[in-house]
């Protein structure tokens, strides 16, 4: 089991929106970065273990876990025109984006700022 830094604009998508999620799983769609797209693709799996980190909030911090519930597979959205992420040299059978599906498995209490891990590294 491998464990994963995975970062997210609160108010895109936070947290508390991974929890009401059906059944608190949510595809993890929407990487546009050729290094995070070949991790998504090639190396996190099932049961690996994701920090949920909330950029753009003060503090930046880990405010949970997920689980990765689906191993990387063509991120959709790329085919569709009218989405957001989409990529008109993504196709079908040559996608270049993959997306992961995640679950939630816990809020903590209080945020974890990156200066507090760094404080505990082991």
């Amino acid at each position: 089991m491998n464990y994963w830094l995975f970062k997210t604009e609160p108010d895109v998508f936070s947290i508390d929106d991974l929890y009401k999620a059906p059944s608190h799983i949510a595809p993890w769609e929407g990487v546009r970065n050729y290094q995070a797209r070949n991790f998504l693709r090639d190396s996190i799996q099932k049961g690996d273990l994701v920090l949920f980190y909330h950029s753009r909030a003060n503090p930046l911090s880990i405010v949970g876990i997920a689980e990765v519930a689906k191993p990387g597979y063509p991120d959709h959205f790329a085919f569709d025109p009218s989405h957001k992420y989409f990529d008109p040299k993504s196709k079908t059978e040559k996608p270049t984006w993959y997306m992961v599906d995640i679950k939630f498995k816990k809020k903590f209490p209080e945020p974890v700022t990156m200066e507090e891990m760094k404080k505990h590294k082991q």
